[in-house]
């Protein structure tokens, strides 16, 4: 997969040279590619941004800049046809692991990091006319811009990706992964000592009956996402249980 990131503060892409992300990278199971948007600015400083036609506070981000950066990324002879563009902005659909995985199966993506009050509008409206065009937020909060919320939306699709994980049986249990039609949150976790300040591993992790070890974990996560999260639960375990739990 390739991705190209356009942004003011390339330094905050560094992070993706770490982990497993950067051994992908290495291997070239992702090529991303990051830009300042400030070399598409002429003037003596480099100006992004300008102020909000109709008045109002902070500054947009103007259309020129993210224009020819833009036309540069999709023009490259190594683009490939009709990458996607992606915008974060709390004003977009909400990112979650079904869009994850969705993402995932595009060859090429194209993030737009946006700061100040935003990027002009019409930057949208251009690319979505010439392509594909989402505008995506993750959660229902403001951040400063759109580079914190690129790198959660890469990790979350890289490590989907074919060789990316290790051991690609890891993502079927995880959180918010699909179970039976809905989404569970995964089962806590432990390892050794078997008891740590008086406070032990379950017994049957330690049974080694991978039976009972299994309709634990199951049980766990069904228990774990009817407390913390009911809604994601699946339509069969829905009713009857978040009753018995709220007569607790």
């Amino acid at each position: 997969m390739r991705i190209d990131v356009v942004t003011i503060f390339p330094g905050y892409f560094d992070a993706l040279e770490l982990s497993l992300l950067g051994k992908a990278r290495s291997r070239g199971l992702i090529d991303v590619r990051v830009h300042d948007l400030r070399d598409a600015a002429h003037d003596r400083h480099r100006t992004v941004d300008g102020k909000p036609a109709g008045g109002g506070a902070g500054m947009v981000m103007k259309p020129e800049p993210w224009g020819e950066m833009l036309d540069g990324i999709l023009a490259a002879q190594d683009a490939g046809p009709d990458p996607l563009i992606i915008f974060p902005s709390p004003a977009g659909e909400v990112f979650d692991q079904r869009m994850a995985r969705e993402l995932a199966g595009e060859s090429h993506l194209v993030f737009g990091c946006g700061r100040y009050e935003g990027i002009d509008q019409r930057v949208f409206d251009e690319y979505a006319d010439r392509g594909r065009v989402r505008l995506v937020s993750i959660g229902d909060y403001v951040l400063n811009g759109g580079e914190v919320a690129t790198i959660a939306m890469i990790e979350a699709i890289g490590r989907l990706l074919p060789g990316v994980i290790g051991n690609p049986e890891s993502l079927v249990e995880e959180s918010h992964e699909a179970s039976g039609g809905g989404a569970l949150l995964e089962y806590p976790s432990y390892t050794q000592p078997a008891e740590w300040r008086g406070r032990a591993v379950p017994p049957v992790l330690l049974s080694g009956n991978h039976g009972a070890v299994a309709k634990w974990r199951q049980e766990q996560r069904v228990e774990r996402t009817l407390r913390m999260r009911p809604e994601l639960l699946p339509p069969g375990l829905s009713g009857g249980r978040r009753g018995r739990h709220a007569a607790e």
